[in-house]
């Protein structure tokens, strides 16, 4: 299988009531803040092998899996690879949890959880480009440098895949309680 159905919030919400499972594919992290309850937790990452979630469809409407993510971006790039992995009718949820909550649709949200690591990376690294700038034109043009690095540090990341960054702000007492409560 290579692709699967996309369906939207309503249809899906009429779905799961009559039994059919909604599998959340976000990292812990994203689901921590904020998910739809009721859903499965299957991180994308630790989707890979066909069949291996079987276990999770069923109820009166037979095994159905609804996947869905933030946007619906995730489940659409990687539609063949969760087709496989259910082994049953399954579907994206089109616009993901922005559109079941466009739509009206409940929402677990905790606002004590920290906000996405990327995010953080996003804002530590802006802020640090700015203190760079700002030095460098008003201390010492050495201050540049720190601007450079970090640019260079989120080309690395965008390349390899790693972020040096966000693997040190994964590890700070914030961000702790997130894997500690991973749904």
């Amino acid at each position: 299988m290579t692709g699967l159905k996309t369906i939207r919030p309503e249809d899906a919400a009429a779905l799961v009531r009559e039994g059919a499972v909604m599998i959340d594919i976000r990292e812990s992290d994203e689901r921590a803040r904020e998910y739809i309850p009721g859903t499965v937790h299957r991180p994308l990452s630790s989707i890979e092998k066909p069949g291996t979630l079987g276990s999770v469809a069923g109820g009166p409407r037979g095994n159905m899996v609804i996947f869905h993510c933030r946007a619906g971006m995730r489940t659409q790039a990687n539609a063949g690879t969760l087709a496989d992995a259910a082994s049953c009718e399954s579907y994206v949820l089109e616009g993901g949890i922005e559109a079941w909550k466009a739509a009206g649709l409940p929402v677990k949200v905790d606002r004590g959880q920290p906000i996405k690591i990327i995010r953080q990376v996003q804002i530590v690294a802006g802020r640090l480009v700015l203190l760079g700038v700002i030095l460098g034109l008003t201390a010492h043009s050495f201050f540049f440098a720190l601007s450079g690095t970090v640019g260079g540090g989120l080309i690395f990341a965008g390349i390899s895949g790693f972020c040096g960054m966000a693997r040190l702000l994964a590890l700070m007492p914030w961000n702790r309680r997130v894997a500690a409560k991973s749904m």
